[in-house]
């Protein structure tokens, strides 16, 4: 069983997500850490973000488990540092390969078959699991987008707009499974919403379709 959570950078997937995932007794599975894992093995082993081959290699060879509340790599305790904000673009510029995101797919596919879960990411719904029983798109206005993720990261309201610019380019753009609603998902706009509104419309939603 399944509910799966897209959207864009900033519109509150990851904290939403987790707390659906309390919320139902679900087990969360952040996605995008996953990602952040082959970004971060990439920059420490000086492989460059466009030699899609590489890339893809180690993502299958990485030792990537996800748990909820840390996230480990090849044994080791990486929560903290895949959330530098180098590591996030690293991240969103290999994902724009296909040899990556075909083995991410096979990972998180595996993942998710054994249990009931709360996915967040940008194709979840679309790619990964389509067949997910309930889907939902978080959206939010850019500036609520900004704000949010300059107050995750301390970094400068400019900089992270113009981040946040490219990567929905290079998110909506690339050629395979770019982001985009899934026909069937709800659509959320998270503007001006706290993390515990949303939660508990997703919770709602959820159980109006009988999943918990």
């Amino acid at each position: 069983m399944l509910i799966a959570i897209d959207g864009p950078a900033g519109a509150g997937k990851s904290t939403v997500a987790r707390a659906v995932a309390d919320a139902l007794g679900f087990t969360y599975l952040d996605s995008g850490a996953m990602y952040r894992c082959v970004a971060l093995a990439a920059l420490s082993r000086g492989i460059a973000l466009d030699d899609a081959a590489a890339l893809g290699g180690i993502t299958r060879e990485l030792v990537i488990d996800p748990r909820p509340g840390r996230v480990m790599l090849d044994g080791e305790n990486v929560t903290a540092a895949i959330r530098a904000p180098e590591v996030g673009d690293a991240a969103s510029r290999i994902s724009v390969h296909p040899q990556v995101r075909a083995a991410m797919l096979d990972r998180q596919r595996a993942l998710i078959a054994t249990g009931r879960y709360v996915a967040e990411g940008r194709d979840i719904g679309t790619v990964v699991a389509p067949a997910a029983e309930l889907k939902v798109f978080l959206t939010a206005s850019d500036d609520e987008r900004v704000r949010r993720r300059a107050e995750q990261t301390g970094e400068p309201a400019d900089s992270v707009r113009e981040s946040l610019r490219d990567r929905d380019r290079r998110d909506s753009e690339r050629e395979h499974a770019p982001l985009h609603a899934a026909d069937d998902a709800v659509e959320l706009d998270t503007t001006g919403l706290d993390a515990e509104q949303v939660t508990a419309r997703v919770v709602e939603l959820a159980r109006e379709r009988g999943l918990a």
